[in-house]
């Protein structure tokens, strides 16, 4: 069968107008035909019909807007004051404050530990006081060489060897690593820690130093032992008790205050974990009194020109330009109640041109306070600007960025003030010392503070569970188990299971004079020798000698994903180029709940005998 032939179209504009062959298709390509090289007029935008643009205007209402022009200048009157006293706790001794220390050293401090009980521990600094007190010594050209000071102070100030047979000396003898190093120093290096305490507590350097020592050389050693105790007391900021450390809130709380033209303004850090300190951490106390008398700086009043806005993928206001497409907000799709985002994506969208920054260089550490604020538009309209946080200070619609809040206010004018503390960007934290992790324990119905890193004598940091149970292994020597002579039986009565030494309790107690109100008590477990087992770190030691042994933490700052405490040594520079060096505390979320196995009353199967 043969196939047709093609059809032959003469004329084709007459076929596609009668659609003769509607098989038949057309193609047609668009393409811009430029028909001159000047664009000037295309750029210029004309509107064709001006007044149906105006009537458009006015049926949108867009002829209702006020305030539009754009700011080209500001004026700014700031009063600025900075603090001169601060107070650790919420009762301690007001001291005053200088720009000489970052705050964080100030606020976070705490008492370096030398002892746990009656053990001497932190060897490292005590030879390093020791070191530095032989370098005194021998730099001391009025003090002659041949007398063999140095042997005689490591006589008076000797570092001790161990006892093996004293069952007082096992925290000393059963890690390896403090019995080869107390081995290595005992005789050959003096504790310059107790050489310090004589010194600073009012003894003399040469009490105690036999030998016919002339009166030249003795007053040299008692000008050498005032320089070593201004020595120590500036190589590690301590305060004189326990600082700022709540704890029983296991936090920090300091109050600085400062003065203006008012009176006297007080900011309170009532909840202070620890690490980076800003100004969301201070509160203002209308109640409390500091004493700072410091008068206020010279106010500022600078005219400035604001500075428009940006963000990253924020609209641009202007025709002709290519947008960042890495940020798209017209892409995100929220819901009808997410309220948050919509009100984020209308700000982005539609006032995001409507934002100016002025600047404004204040010294740190200052409390600024504008007192007002005058800007000139486009018009030559001069507006004045009021606080958008001003008004009641417990009012919910009241809105404010970087503002303080009031303690116990009720029905009080909000403070629009501004505080930049003095501190540091940066801070190098050394190891962990100390490391305490409270945990709920539901099975007990109690808390269990673990000392996950416990302080050694030679100055470091060591698993808490390693140390217990060498320590534990050690005191067997003193304290052998109690085998049970023969007949046994097959199963034995457990009146109460074991847990590790590293293991605190904190068991619920009822607040005296309250009917609701818990807190949680520290406890003690029996130890191999009877007695109870002590805390090995200072965070847990609280109120061992002070409060016959009593130490209370309120109940909810254990929540169920537990809380973590931690000491280190932090050092950073300040901004003159000054070292500063502190022992601090800090606090973190825990990693949840724990079961320490404690059980009452069981049968277990007797162990065979050795």
């Amino acid at each position: 069968m043969s196939a047709e032939p093609p059809v032959r179209i003469d004329e084709l504009e007459a076929a596609l107008r009668d659609r003769v062959l509607p098989t038949v298709g057309l193609w047609n390509r668009l393409e811009g035909r430029p028909r001159t090289t000047d664009f000037s007029r295309a750029l210029r935008a004309e509107v064709r019909d001006p007044l149906w643009m105006l009537s458009r205007q006015w049926q949108l209402g867009e002829f209702r807007g006020s305030d539009g022009g754009s700011p080209v200048t500001a004026t700014y009157h700031v009063e600025v004051t900075t603090p001169s006293v601060f107070r650790a706790g919420a009762d301690g001794v007001v001291q005053p404050l200088t720009a000489a220390d970052p705050l964080e050293a100030r606020a976070e401090r705490r008492r370096v530990p030398f002892t746990i009980g009656t053990d001497r521990i932190s060897y490292d600094l005590r030879l390093a006081i020791g070191r530095r007190w032989l370098k005194l010594i021998g730099s001391n050209d009025l003090i002659p060489t041949l007398l063999g000071l140095g042997d005689k102070y490591r006589t008076r100030w000797p570092i001790a060897v161990p006892n093996p047979d004293l069952d007082l000396d096992s925290p000393r003898i059963a890690h390896p690593e403090v019995w080869s190093a107390q081995q290595t120093v005992a005789g050959r290096r003096l504790d310059g820690y107790e050489l310090y305490l004589h010194c600073k507590n009012g003894g003399l350097a040469d009490d105690g130093i036999t030998g016919l020592l002339v009166p030249l050389v003795r007053g040299e050693l008692r000008k050498l032992g005032k320089v070593l105790v201004e020595w120590f007391d500036g190589l590690i900021d301590q305060p004189a008790d326990n600082g700022a450390w709540d704890s029983s809130r296991l936090e920090h709380r300091f109050s600085v205050a400062a003065r203006t033209g008012t009176g006297e303004r007080v900011l309170t850090a009532e909840e202070y974990p620890g690490g980076e300190l800003d100004w969301h951490a201070f509160s203002i106390d209308p109640d409390a009194t500091l004493g700072g008398a410091a008068p206020p700086s010279a106010p500022i009043t600078t005219t400035v020109f604001p500075a428009p806005v940006r963000f990253s993928g924020m609209p641009l206001p202007r025709w002709w330009a290519f947008e960042d497409g890495r940020t798209n907000f017209a892409a995100v799709s929220p819901d009808s109640t997410d309220l948050a985002r919509l009100v984020f994506l209308e700000f982005a969208l539609v006032y995001s041109n409507d934002w100016y920054v002025v600047p404004c260089d204040l010294p740190a550490g200052a409390i600024a306070t504008v007192q007002g604020l005058a800007v000139t538009d486009v018009f030559e309209e001069r507006l004045w600007i009021t606080p958008a946080g001003a008004g009641d200070d417990q009012d919910s619609r009241r809105w404010a960025m970087f503002g303080l809040d009031t303690i116990g206010s009720e029905h009080v004018s909000a403070d629009t003030s501004l505080y930049l503390p003095a501190t540091v960007p940066k801070v190098s934290e050394g190891p962990a010392l100390e490391e305490a992790m409270l945990v709920r324990d539901e099975n007990a119905n109690m808390v269990w503070a673990i000392e996950q890193t416990v302080p050694l004598a030679t100055g470091r940091g060591r698993r808490g569970s390693e140390v217990a149970a060498e320590r534990t292994a050690y005191r067997r020597k003193f304290w052998p188990e109690i085998v049970p002579d023969d007949p046994r039986a097959p199963v034995s009565y457990e009146t109460m299971s074991s847990v590790p030494d590293n293991w605190i309790p904190f068991v619920p107690v009822q607040v005296e004079g309250s009917n609701r109100t818990i807190q949680l008590r520290r406890g003690a477990m029996l130890g191999i020798d009877g007695e109870p087992v002590r805390p090995q770190t200072s965070l847990l030691r609280e109120g061992l000698v002070a409060n016959k042994g009593k130490y209370l933490v309120h109940e909810e700052e254990v929540p169920r994903t537990g809380t973590l405490l931690t000491t280190a040594y932090n050092r950073t520079r300040w901004r003159d180029g000054s070292v500063a060096l502190w022992l601090s505390a800090k606090r973190s979320s825990g990693r949840g709940e724990a079961s320490s196995g404690l059980a009452f009353d069981r049968l277990i199967d007797t162990p065979p005998k050795q």
